[in-house]
């Protein structure tokens, strides 16, 4: 049995064979934990409901109650998942306690064949596979204020122990060394004001929308504009 480590290596240099659409340019978002990623994609998902839509991610781990097969996973046997790894199908996996996570080409293609610009929210190594596959993406790097208000964020969650939070700040630290590293995004958007850093956000996307829209894509833009009461709570 080939281990793991092969066989998402032979997966990424295999991305050169069935590639997604080149219409439609998925969105890549990135960011330590706490950053404010879900916050700031919450506003978009709001401004613009049609327009956009989550990759529905592969996992091996088994189904917590009230999860959905197919809604907010798809769950599959590890045997199924490493098999189609090999193939290739995957555009980025990762490993987290044991279990297989990753977004799959035909994930990506359902999004944008409802005619939505696909949204992967991934990690770092995520970012990596994904800027050696030919996924012809746009890369956006969330940036907290700072590490001293990322730890402040992490424990009003109450979610983390004191270990858990160290191990999440010390990938933080990580993160923002590759994320800040000119180059690897096309866009940072630094988080010290929601809704300065959503403005940020909201406009670099629209402008590459348009631009794709004029290209020929076809892309709903039905836009409902939000009102300073959507940025009175994080």
């Amino acid at each position: 049995m080939l281990s793991l480590t092969i066989l998402i290596s032979r997966a990424i240099s295999s991305l050169g064979g069935r590639m997604v659409s080149k219409g439609i340019q998925p969105l890549v978002i990135c960011g330590p934990s706490g950053s404010g990623k879900s916050t700031l994609l919450k506003r978009l998902f709001k401004e613009f409901p049609n327009t956009f839509g989550f990759s529905v991610s592969h996992t091996t781990r088994k189904p917590r109650q009230g999860e959905e097969d197919g809604v907010h996973y798809n769950f599959v046997g590890a045997e199924e998942m490493k098999a189609e790894i090999e193939k290739g199908e995957f555009i980025e996996t990762a490993v987290f306690s044991g279990n297989i996570y990753g977004t799959s080409k035909k994930a990506i293609e359902k999004v944008q064949s409802h005619g939505k610009i696909c949204v992967l929210d991934i990690e770092i190594e995520g970012v990596k596979q994904v800027k050696n596959s030919h996924l012809n993406a746009i890369f956006i790097f969330v940036e907290p204020p700072s590490i001293e208000e990322l730890e402040r964020r992490l424990r009003a969650r109450n979610t983390e122990t004191e270990e858990s939070l160290e191990k999440r700040l010390n990938t933080a630290r990580i993160e923002l060394e590759y994320g800040l590293t000119p180059g690897n995004f096309d866009l940072i958007v630094h988080n010290n004001n929601l809704k300065e850093a959503y403005h940020k956000l909201r406009d670099y996307v629209l402008s590459l929308i348009e631009r794709q829209i004029a290209e020929g894509n076809k892309i709903c833009l039905d836009r409902r504009p939000l009102s300073d009461s959507d940025f009175l709570h994080d």
